[in-house]
């Protein structure tokens, strides 16, 4: 049994060519023979999914076939899952159950998937690698000494490896994008407002973004939809119309795109990723893509402003994990100020705890328009940027990431070179924009990826381009060990 697409798995179900309980169980086999060796999962929830694969097979003998119907997925372990642990890679949540569905879980569980297990993850989200995880790193499958990015790392592995058809994650920063760049799959990040974010536990509430990871960009779009639209729990879902991205792919519309390539993007690149790169504009070129240089100025001031704005907000959102209400409570307290300062001291680990004093830092008295206020206004001139390109060009495309995969522990010790991981991606996160990372071929046979980054709420061209792409190319199609 080995499905290579979403497409092909719900086409399967729906002929009846395979049972909801044998894809299931094939999955979850997977799942047992390879997570030892790369620590995707956090909890893998057999029971649950196979009892709702039982449920969802009585419904296809019925003729009742939902969207979604018999679908794996894994998910990320910082959407809030009802009875079921959500720990966000932290010892803080160790112990946390959540009473509720987040709306992205609710909205595809109504939409018929079936939950393999929710997966490893940077703590609290914190992290370009995948190691800051309470529950330890997750590995490549293209090379287990490498890493596989983060913090979305576990979902990326998992549907790399082979081991789940799709998954979801989050990107604050580059958190999508990233780990599928470094994993050789798709991962996309949607315009901020089309996924709702009630549920998923907050990092940086103006830039976390709920999205997904498949092996296609036809995937990719046949989920987006089921994820999106609005939602009232949430005050910042947009209620703009949900298109129909699968179909737009397939459609005879016009292609004719022009895409901008940044200067800023390309101009440090190495000479083996930058070959690679311009490799990928000449298949944009072949499918009918007009090429034209742009600046984008202020991004290089991206990462500065990110390390601003993204740890003042985790310092606001973290301040609710006080060892009072849920999450771990250390048993060294006296009093009450000793208890909030031992179970936050034992809970955190260290990158949670540098973000947290930098965020408190620049919010503080004498240093808020030094530091917050000042990298606010970088972000307007980001997202400017953008607007004034976008005027110029339909799509902007560059590199997702300045390299390959790097070895596990290799910088750890550095947390300057670490954050300028997401060089390319963090200020997408601060305009708000949607892109996406496709593969575009390897490096000393370690994937790379092409980021595709669109006008709010053109996540459908973003689909089609990265379509057409893939029909000139096969690199999606590469598997580790094959």
């Amino acid at each position: 049994m080995n499905f290579k697409s979403v497409k092909e798995i719900l086409t399967a179900i729906k002929n009846k060519d395979v049972s909801v309980i044998e894809l299931t169980s094939n999955y979850l086999d997977k799942i047992k023979e390879r997570d030892d060796e790369l620590n995707c999962f956090i909890t893998l929830t057999e029971e649950l999914a196979l009892n709702k694969a039982r449920k969802i097979d009585e419904e296809i003998a019925k003729n009742k076939v939902r969207a979604l119907s018999g679908l794996p997925i894994a998910q990320k372990d910082i959407f809030c899952t009802k009875n079921i642990k959500t720990s966000c890679g932290s010892k803080m949540l160790d112990n946390f159950v959540s009473p509720y569905n987040a709306t992205v879980i609710e909205k595809l569980n109504n939409a018929g998937t079936i939950m393999l297990g929710k997966t490893n993850m940077d703590e609290f989200a914190m992290g370009s690698s995948n190691e800051t995880s309470f529950y330890g790193p997750v590995k490549n499958p293209w090379d287990t000494e490498y890493v596989p990015g983060g913090s979305s790392g576990g979902s990326a592995s998992a549907v790399a490896a082979r081991i789940s058809p799709c998954s979801t994650g989050t990107d604050t920063g580059g958190s999508i994008r990233q780990p599928a760049s470094l994993c050789g799959i798709c991962g996309l990040k949607p315009t901020y407002g089309r996924v709702s974010r009630y549920g998923m536990i907050a990092f940086a509430s103006s830039l976390d973004q709920a999205g997904i990871f498949t092996t296609d960009a036809l995937d990719a779009a046949i989920l987006l939809k089921e994820m999106s639209g609005y939602d009232e729990k949430d005050s910042t879902s947009s209620s703009v119309e949900v298109p129909d991205y699968h179909s737009y792919c397939l459609s005879d519309t016009n292609h004719k795109y022009t895409v901008g390539i940044p200067e800023e993007f390309v101009k440090d690149l190495n000479d083996d990723v930058k070959k690679v790169f311009y490799d990928s504009v000449k298949v944009l070129e072949k499918v009918g893509c007009k090429i034209k240089t742009i600046n984008l100025k202020y991004t290089s001031l991206g990462v500065s402003a990110y390390q601003v704005v993204a740890p003042a907000e985790c310092s606001s959102n973290l301040s609710r994990f006080d060892g009072v209400r849920y999450g771990h409570r250390s048993d060294n307290s006296s009093d009450l100020e000793n208890l909030y300062r031992e179970s936050r001291s034992e809970g955190f680990g260290k990158e949670v705890k540098r973000r947290i004093l930098v965020g408190t830092y620049a919010l503080s008295a004498g240093y808020y328009d030094a530091y917050y206020l000042k990298a606010q206004k970088v972000r307007n001139l980001i997202a400017n940027d953008f607007k004034d390109a976008f005027d110029q060009v339909d799509l902007i495309i560059g590199p997702t990431t300045p390299d390959k995969a790097f070895k596990i522990g290799e910088k750890m010790n550095d947390p300057i070179a670490m954050y300028l991981s997401d060089v390319y991606t963090v200020s997408t996160n601060l305009a708000g924009l949607p892109a996406m990372s496709i593969p575009m071929g390897f490096k000393e046979n370690m994937p790379l990826g092409l980021q595709i980054i669109g006008n709010h709420f053109d996540e459908k061209n973003i689909l089609k381009i990265s379509h057409l792409y893939q029909q000139e190319t096969d690199w999606h199609k590469r598997e580790p060990g094959k």
